[in-house]
């Protein structure tokens, strides 16, 4: 029987290789997709040690041919794709809306929000090889309108522009791919891993990579009864 394949973009570290190595344990074969082709290298030898079976995979997910390439050589090496994970995100400038250039909020979107939407577009001729296929967005609960919103929320006061607004967006992406593709066999959701320690914040969060991962993991291992369409903290509900 031909093992279950997941692709995660910007997984040489954090919680995009946690999710990796989590995925591995279960009997995943994992593409460890990387903008960085030595450092994607070094991350899949480490999961190789575990035993993990995982294969390096150059992926800049700002740039067509480098998308085009990732397919390319995933097709060339099985034909299908179980499960897309589409991590790869960055923070931008944290500072007030006001001052925050345009520029700036514009390369935030190319990869937080434009960069999903090209490799989802690119991949999903492979995921439907699959026959029955999952896509996890990496959001963030600063991307949820609703805890945003409340005054009474962990997230009311972290007003960031660009990262927050690129993830409402991402979970739009979300919404769109879900209703698209109602009825193919293939689930989409959003996942919003909590306040986790990681190079983004300096590793001040709360949570560690491994409790990160455990909800990227939930909705990348769904059956065909799983939810399509949803936005999802640790298998909870998460507000728009």
């Amino acid at each position: 029987m031909q093992k279950k394949t997941v692709l995660i973009t910007g997984a040489n570290k954090s919680i995009g290789f946690e999710t990796g190595r989590q995925l591995g344990r279960l009997g995943y074969l994992i593409w460890l997709g990387s903008r960085d082709e030595a450092r994607g290298a070094d991350a899949a030898r480490s999961l190789a040690v575990e035993g993990i079976d995982v294969r390096s995979v150059s992926i800049d997910v700002t740039d067509d041919m480098s998308v085009r390439d990732a397919v390319a050589r995933v097709e060339s090496e099985g034909g299908r794709l179980d499960v897309l994970i589409n991590n790869a995100g960055i923070p931008g400038q944290m500072v007030p809306p006001s001052q925050q250039s345009v520029d700036d909020v514009r390369n935030i979107y190319e990869t937080n929000v434009l960069g999903p939407v090209r490799v989802t577009q690119a991949f999903l001729p492979l995921l439907r090889n699959a026959g029955h296929a999952n896509i996890v967005m990496v959001s963030s609960g600063l991307g949820s309108l609703g805890w945003l919103s409340d005054p009474n929320s962990q997230f009311y006061g972290v007003n960031f522009l660009g990262y927050n607004s690129s993830k409402s967006a991402l979970n739009a992406v979300t919404l769109a791919f879900a209703k698209e593709l109602v009825g193919s066999g293939i689930k989409v959701n959003a996942a919003d891993p909590g306040y986790t320690a990681t190079d983004f914040n300096g590793h001040s969060g709360y949570r560690t990579v491994e409790q990160a991962a455990s909800g990227i993991v939930w909705l990348a291992t769904l059956d065909e009864n799983g939810p399509s369409g949803g936005f999802y903290f640790d298998g909870v509900s998460v507000p728009w």
